[in-house]
């Protein structure tokens, strides 16, 4: 009953965000109180909604990774290093031309709100969703499973560097509020969040028989689906919260062209590093997608952590969440293998 509540609910994902969105505009309460810590009695603990659905996502995703697929990778590691590279040259690449096109707005502050945003985004590690990119698309899976991992559990290390390094493109205070967040996401939040979770499901795939894993992933997966809808909505509600009572169309447009610039930018250069490399489609299309697509959810509960005053700043996170799925969807259509015919 699990498992189809949970095929039915991923066959139709898209429209649920849709619709998850647009709960987020209409009813934005409930998603607030979900954002505040919550004490939990009698115990002297405090209780973060966000960070504990971006666990249970993490660790269902590790849970399904087909860890045993990797020993090819390791004999053929020369796409799993470019894409690791690319982790950190992309992002450098990429935010100083739009810190420098944005300065050539009227904005006061150069438009660094929206850059540490985008800093925040591409400096995590990538989505474990471009795992179901790839292999909608014929992609090389054990490449795209060992970027996911790889890019997560290097996490605690690159994320803080990224930050550090891109740091000095921000003015007033954004600057040293990003430096607070790379001490934040070094010291504990990419290890507690993102790697500790991943690294959980990972463990429970390699040392559970093939029928206990399949009892775990039945009870867990629909859940985490479900939590994902959730951590979505919650970070939906803190940008869109005040849309109705202070519309800011500006912000918005601004926000949907900054990072719709930086997803394009990122999927363009991960496509030239692919045909550079001379790499076969399968592999190709993985590395394109592993360049695209960064861990959003991550970024956004890491926002919430260290800007609860700048809700703001999630815009550009929820957008860019939206592109890189629209993104995936179109290379994975134009670079899935053709099928063969009978007879030929």
């Amino acid at each position: 009953m699990h498992s189809r509540a949970a095929s039915w609910l991923r066959h139709r994902l898209g429209r649920a965000v849709v619709l998850v969105y647009a709960l987020a505009l209409l009813l934005p309460a409930p998603g607030l109180w979900l954002r505040r810590p919550h004490p939990l009695p009698p115990t002297h603990l405090t209780v973060h909604t966000a960070p504990l659905l971006l666990s249970l996502v993490l660790f269902s995703a590790g849970l399904q990774v087909p860890v045993r697929a990797l020993g090819a990778l390791l004999r053929h590691p020369k796409a799993l290093f470019a894409g690791l590279v690319l982790h950190l040259a992309i992002p450098l690449t990429v935010v100083p031309f739009v810190a420098f096109l944005l300065r050539r707005t009227p904005d006061t502050d150069g438009g660094s709100g929206l850059l540490t945003a985008m800093i925040l985004v591409v400096a995590m590690p990538v989505a474990a969703g471009a795992t179901v990119w790839a292999d909608k698309g014929g992609g090389d899976q054990p490449t795209m499973v060992g970027l996911v991992l790889a890019s997560t559990l290097l996490s605690p290390l690159t994320t803080p560097l990224l930050l550090a390094t891109l740091s000095p493109l921000l003015s007033g205070g954004y600057a040293h509020t990003l430096a607070a967040t790379g001490r934040l996401a070094g010291g504990g939040f990419a290890l507690t969040s993102v790697v500790l979770p991943c690294a959980a499901g990972l463990l429970g795939a390699l040392v559970l028989s093939t029928r206990r894993l399949g009892r775990l992933v039945a009870a867990v997966a629909p859940s985490a689906l479900a939590g994902s809808l959730v951590l979505t909505y919650v970070n939906a509600s803190g940008a869109l919260g005040s849309v109705l009572t202070r519309p800011r169309p500006l912000l918005f447009a601004a926000a949907l062209a900054v990072a719709a610039l930086v997803c394009l930018l990122s999927f363009v250069l991960g496509g030239v590093a692919a045909r550079v490399l001379r790499l076969e489609a399968g592999t190709a299309s993985s590395l394109t997608l592993a360049c695209g697509m960064n861990n959003s959810s991550a970024s956004a509960v890491l926002i919430t952590a260290s800007l609860p005053g700048k809700p703001h700043l999630l815009l550009p996170v929820l957008a860019y969440g939206l592109l890189q799925k629209s993104a995936a969807n179109r290379i994975v259509t134009r670079l899935r293998p053709a099928p063969t015919t009978a007879g030929a």
